[in-house]
């Protein structure tokens, strides 16, 4: 009797951990997820990064929708009937704070795709998309798709003039997609463009559809990276073998270098709006006939290039629709380019799984290619600004050809050279 008495008594003086380990297992989950390692490398932090700039803009985006209203009604401001939408803008950056968040959100959308390109170049140039990693690789391109259509749709939302006209550029480029243009432009942008409902639209877009769809795959992205564990550098691997994670656990170290990164980055965010202002709304005034000179954003120069560089004779009927520069430059060429990326790990496959990192110099012809498509992006970037740079069009068409084979062919090459300095050495070692 008096040991059933004392077993009564035990829940009241048993521990927090023992409390939640018999409700929750809390043991069994400790040991599998939080002793998760994770390697200490510089270039893993790009995913990192990309995934805290989503949380900062999930932060800043909630409070600038607490003064926005995404309507074109006329309302008055400063003596002049304004579309609700510009006014609600105008009357937020007059405020200190409310203009930082607003600025805040505009640099994490580009250190989100900034992060998100580089965490990808890492993978490629690894050779990490191989087998078992194809799945992730796919949805890491989804998620970037994504990322840059999010940054797209917050285009309209200050309906200024200058919004307004960089909008209408993507809806011609999605009118002239082959055969279903006119259908696909007037359901994005709900009617022909400029149209009342489009505001909604986008808003819709902007804070619900694309978020939600981005959380989804961000959570899909982790949960794969957790079942299939983190690759491993040449070095960790010669340590610990291909079984085994060298690095820190999730909790409490790894835990802690997030969180200092976080706190790291969004002070950078805070004093980056501060020193540089981003789009002057009130400057650029409310939407009118007379459209600015509009030049799209880093991440989509280089399709605005490859418009300015195809020639305006180009015009073909094939196939029951027309092909001109519009659709070549705006839709046939970024559809190549993904296609090609969703392939890639089809095309390049490894008969065994690949846990380590491959060393980009260990593979002259994966890497020729990445330089190869990295100066094209480049050539094609500067061609947006061949007016303000004095080069003309001709020349860059050349140098669109001639600079990337230049330097993929230079780094095949060398790569090559050290390749076999490599082996040279490595039969001399084993004859001593």
């Amino acid at each position: 009797m008096a040991r059933k008495e004392e077993e009564l008594k035990a829940p009241e003086t048993e521990p927090a951990e023992g409390w939640l380990d018999e409700r929750l297992n809390w043991k069994r989950f400790r040991a599998k997820y939080l002793r998760k390692a994770f390697p200490v490398h510089l270039s893993f932090f790009w995913g990192e990064i990309a995934l805290f700039s989503f949380v900062i803009l999930i932060l800043t985006g909630i409070l600038l929708a607490l003064t926005y209203e995404p309507s074109a009604q006329l309302v008055e401001l400063d003596g002049n009937q304004v579309p609700a939408a510009y006014a609600s803008v105008v009357q937020n950056d007059r405020t200190p704070l409310g203009l930082l968040v607003r600025q805040v959100h505009h640099w994490s959308a580009h250190l989100m795709i900034a992060a998100a390109i580089l965490h990808l170049l890492r993978i490629f140039f690894t050779g990490l998309y191989k087998n078992p990693r194809e799945i992730n690789w796919l949805v890491g391109l989804a998620l970037l798709v994504l990322s840059v259509f999010a940054s797209f749709s917050g285009y309209l939302l200050p309906y200024d003039a200058f919004s307004v006209t960089a909008t209408g550029i993507g809806y011609h480029i999605a009118r002239a997609v082959p055969w279903i243009g006119s259908e696909l432009a007037n359901f994005v942008f709900a009617g022909k463009f400029p149209d009342a409902g489009m505001i909604p639209r986008f808003y819709a877009y902007h804070v619900i559809l694309i978020p939600l769809l981005l959380m989804g795959l961000i959570t899909l992205h982790l949960l794969i990276l957790f079942k299939q564990k983190h690759s491993l550098t040449p070095s960790a691997h010669a340590i610990v073998g291909s079984r085994k994670i060298l690095g820190v656990p999730l909790w409490p170290q790894q835990a802690l270098l997030m969180a200092v990164l976080f706190t790291i980055l969004l002070g950078s965010l805070f004093a980056v709006s501060g020193l540089f202002p981003v789009h002057p709304v009130a400057y650029y005034g409310p939407p009118e006939p007379a459209t600015p000179v509009v030049k799209p954003d880093w991440y989509l120069l280089w399709l605005y290039g490859a418009l300015k560089l195809i020639p305006t004779w180009f015009d073909v009927e094939m196939f029951g629709t027309t092909f001109n520069p519009e659709n070549m430059g705006g839709v046939i060429l970024p559809f190549l380019v993904l296609t090609l990326l969703v392939l890639l790990p089809f095309l390049d496959r490894a008969r065994t799984p690949v846990h380590v990192m491959e060393p980009s110099g260990t593979h002259p012809v994966r890497t020729s290619v990445g330089v190869v498509a990295i100066a094209l992006f480049l050539v094609l970037m500067l061609a947006a600004y061949n007016e303000e740079l004095g080069i003309s069009l001709e020349m860059l068409r050349v140098g669109a050809v001639l600079v990337p084979l230049l330097t993929g062919g230079l780094t095949y090459l060398s790569l090559r050279q050290s390749e076999s300095q490599r082996d040279m050495t490595k039969v001399m070692d084993e004859q001593e």
